[in-house]
């Protein structure tokens, strides 16, 4: 058996993704691992079939959005440092996190303002930068399923939607709807505790 650094040798680029994502090497070894498990015919990279086998996924009605965000120009394949990159969306922000931080330095994956932008493009279907009505209705569609009818989703997006649009222009940009959830503590909502 060989020391955890060097089973964190076999990773590409290691250094660089731990640097980009705020993981500790042990995370990094236990996603890397997973990344393997999923990439069930040795190619080096996950396709979206690869990724719909998460059963946490699955079961999500955003999983299919969620697994999009891996493939943000097209691709039909994630490496292990795309995989990576993504997840870092979801690491819980430590105490060191909130820090003083080198303004000359990327904000880290984890922020707050980078998870809002991840879960804004979960909602910005046709990726114009605002979500319309339409778009918002889509989402909640996929969200409640048969539980609510017609008429209570459209009122839920109408309201919604009006409630974030402080420049009446019939869509939520980004920083509206950053402004209208500004008391939510979306830092533990996006946060999945093992990815420490």
């Amino acid at each position: 058996m060989g020391s955890r650094s060097s089973h964190a040798a076999g990773i590409p680029d290691v250094d660089s993704i731990r640097r980009d994502t705020g993981f500790s090497q042990a995370c990094l070894l236990r996603l890397h691992h997973r990344f393997r498990t999923l990439d069930r015919n040795n190619k080096g990279y996950l396709s979206r079939i690869d990724l719909q086998q998460i059963g946490a996924l699955a079961v999500n009605p955003l999983g299919d959005r969620i697994i999009d965000s891996f493939f943000p120009d097209g691709s039909h394949r994630v490496d292990f440092s795309g995989f990576a990159r993504v997840l870092a969306h979801f690491r819980p922000i430590e105490e060191e996190d909130t820090g003083i931080r080198d303004p000359k330095q990327p904000e880290p994956l984890n922020s707050r303002m980078n998870k809002l932008r991840f879960a804004f493009r979960l909602y910005d279907l046709d990726g114009d930068g605002r979500i319309s009505r339409q778009e918002m209705l889509q989402v909640l569609r996929l969200m409640v399923g048969v539980q609510v009818t017609e008429e209570q989703l459209e009122s839920i997006a109408d309201r919604t939607v009006q409630e974030a649009d402080e420049d009446g222009d019939g869509a939520v940009s980004f920083l509206e709807f950053a402004k209208s959830l500004e008391k939510m503590n979306i830092e533990q909502k996006m946060s999945i505790r093992i990815l420490k």
